[in-house]
């Protein structure tokens, strides 16, 4: 057999032992989506849903191909977080947050002292996830899950988010014309997943709703009691920007790119220190003073790298990066709550 027909006969035989779905992307169109929707109800049936919900909450499902296209588009690493910070933190949400902080004072201390949490952060977080409400998204919950669910990459997610959904509407929280959310499903005012919206949503008012796309108390108690349950500490603020003396071992610092959650937490665990020690090894305030004076350990971290900014991150970071596994949304967060709290507001 010459060499070409055995290369040929080769190739065929691995093409062969390729699972076809690898080599075939999925064909994604209107009639796919209407097929794999009756399967979708077949299956909240047999998750123990009842047929008029299923029916009700399915009645107007869509296939949302612009949801598809966002969720598999991916950004370009460009930014660094010089550039990103004066975008998410510009002088007029910390004008605008500020003013919101004041208007709902009398609510958010009240808040604030029953889950043990500084107000400020639930302001910053509202302000960065929806602009303070006024950017939720405006996709049918159960018609992103479900397009998202059948787009197939990560199936498994978006159908227990969607028996979530479906789980919040039996409860009554919310009529499903009203449950709007974004492309991937994050819901309301906080931008909670449905399986988040279930963990950590409260009723604050008392009115037997948890209600995050419109009372105002529902979603402040319900981010209070998200950073509550995942370990907030009042006592602490969530971190500070440094300065590093000349050749210090950067290898002090959790590695920028951990690979999940879990390893992440595994490496500070292994770099944390407390702050006589960091300041021993000559770590600084951004003005050259020396670091606090108190009992509490810190982990090192490099949004970019070490050439960037470099920040000592309290237990409370750690909060932060429950709620998103980004330094730069918790950086935008820190510093948005840090520019709430100074100058104080009276």
């Amino acid at each position: 057999m010459k060499l070409n027909n055995i290369i040929t006969s080769l190739i065929v035989v691995s093409i062969a032992l390729i699972p076809l779905k690898v080599l075939q992307a999925k064909t994604l169109n209107e009639e796919g989506f209407k097929e794999y929707v009756i399967e979708l109800k077949k299956e909240a049936l047999a998750e123990g849903f009842e047929q008029n919900l299923i029916d009700e909450s399915f009645a107007k499902v869509k296939f949302h191909e612009r949801a598809v296209t966002a969720d598999r588009k991916q950004p370009e690493q460009v930014e660094t977080l010089d550039t990103y910070l004066p975008k998410r933190v510009p002088s007029w949400k910390v004008k605008k947050a500020r003013a919101l902080y004041k208007e709902h004072q009398k609510i958010l201390t009240k808040i604030g002292n029953d889950y043990a949490i500084q107000p400020r952060f639930i302001v910053a977080l509202w302000g960065l996830e929806t602009n303070f409400g006024k950017f939720t998204g405006g996709y049918n919950v159960v018609s992103a899950l479900s397009t998202l669910a059948y787009e197939g990459r990560r199936e498994s997610f978006f159908k227990k988010q969607l028996w979530a959904a479906l789980t919040i509407l039996d409860e009554g929280h919310i009529k499903i014309d009203n449950m709007k959310g974004s492309w991937a499903g994050a819901m309301g005012q906080n931008q909670f997943m449905p399986t988040s919206f279930l963990a950590y949503a409260v009723d604050g008012d008392g009115d037997g709703k948890k209600d995050i796309w419109q009372n105002q108390v529902d979603i402040f108690a319900s981010m209070a009691n998200y950073l509550q349950k995942e370990g907030w500490n009042d006592e602490l603020t969530w971190g500070r920007q440094v300065k590093l003396p000349k050749n210090f071992d950067v290898t002090l610092a959790i590695p920028k790119n951990t690979g999940s959650r879990k390893n992440w937490l595994k490496a500070w665990t292994q770099t944390e220190k407390t702050l006589v020690q960091w300041q021993a090894l000559g770590v600084r305030r951004m003005d050259g003073t020396n670091l606090p004076n108190v009992d509490i350990k810190a982990a090192l971290v490099f949004p970019d790298d070490e050439n960037g900014r470099a920040y000592l991150a309290y237990d409370n970071y750690k909060s932060l990066m429950h709620w998103n596994l980004s330094y730069y949304f918790v950086s935008s967060v820190g510093h948005l709550s840090d520019r709430i709290k100074f100058p104080p507001i009276h």
